[in-house]
């Protein structure tokens, strides 16, 4: 395990940049919690309006080219959006029949596949709390294919949070925040079909997670593990639910620690950091590009950088 090392901390205007998307001239996408998206210039020296999703937009990624973003909204669902003209169209609304309560996070393969979590049935993004106090196991995963079929592959999820898929594409992985652990789904090869564990007993809460350029699949961890919700999460139902009902700060809260894997496809871990960083906590997203890290935070108003450590 490694310390954090330098991070710069670049000020965003507006609250929340939960997940982070860097293109080809280092600048940086993300959502933030009124809704808009922006493009911060390198080194923060420029933010640009791109759209506004009228919800609350959480995981990015690029839909092809880096002319359209797709985005997971938690309150509108998957979203396509021109970074020309911030044009937003809906991909998926609605699954099985009903809207989605709490999308994510996604991934985007190469033919245009999406894969994308949808954290529960049971509460919203306003409860994200509840849903961890009460384990309720109503994560979904699914996929949409490019001619706009929607099928689920995974169910029964502990808060489905982070996707990402392997570098060859031959499995796609989701993180279960409430159960600290990555699930496995395999897309090709003789376990087609099949899921297993691909990172079991995380440090840490495991938030969004994402492929980087250098091949390996980086995971956050908004925060240590919270011996207090351990407690809460054991007491009957009835117990449970008094909690959920305390003031935000009489409820088990995450700690200013927060830390991220940098993991093969193998499931081994390459990279680990851990620690406080002055002025940043609750690290939500990551992304790795040419050796860069960029972290994104549910409920700060900056975003931080660093370097990725030699080995």
């Amino acid at each position: 395990m490694a310390r954090f090392g330098k991070v710069e901390l670049i000020q965003v205007n507006g609250r929340g940049p939960e997940d982070v998307l860097v293109d080809a001239d280092g600048g940086v996408y993300t959502g933030l919690d009124d809704g808009r998206i922006i493009r911060v210039g390198p080194g923060g020296r420029r933010i640009d309006a791109v759209a506004d999703t009228g919800g609350r937009p959480l995981g990015l990624e690029f839909l092809g080219d880096e002319s359209e973003l797709l985005v997971c909204d938690a309150r509108k669902g998957v979203l396509a959006v021109s970074v020309a003209d911030g044009t937003v169209r809906t991909l998926v609304g609605e699954v099985e029949g009903a809207p989605m309560l709490f999308c994510n996070n996604a991934a985007v393969a190469g033919d245009g596949t999406v894969y994308f979590t949808d954290s529960s049935t049971v509460f919203p993004i306003e409860k994200w709390r509840d849903d961890l106090i009460e384990q309720t196991g109503a994560g979904r995963l699914f996929r949409r294919t490019p001619d706009g079929a929607v099928e689920r592959i995974a169910d029964g999820l502990e808060f489905a949070n982070g996707v990402a898929l392997a570098p060859d594409e031959s499995f796609v992985t989701v993180a279960e925040t409430g159960a600290f652990r990555l699930r496995r789904i395999w897309l090709t090869g003789p376990k087609t079909g099949t899921e297993d564990l691909f990172l079991d007993d995380v440090p840490g809460y495991p938030d969004n997670i994402s492929t980087g350029s250098d091949g390996l699949i980086w995971v956050t961890q908004a925060s240590p593990k919270v011996a207090s919700l351990g407690r809460v999460r054991k007491l009957p139902s009835p117990a449970r639910a008094v909690v959920r009902k305390l003031p935000t700060w009489l409820q088990p809260s995450p700690a200013r620690t927060c830390g991220v894997l940098g993991v093969s496809a193998l499931g081994e871990i390459v990279h680990r950091l851990e620690g406080e960083i002055e002025g940043f906590h609750m690290l939500t997203g990551v992304r790795e590009r040419a050796g860069q890290l960029y972290f994104g935070s549910l409920v700060l108003r900056c975003l931080a950088v660093t370097r990725v450590p030699r080995k």
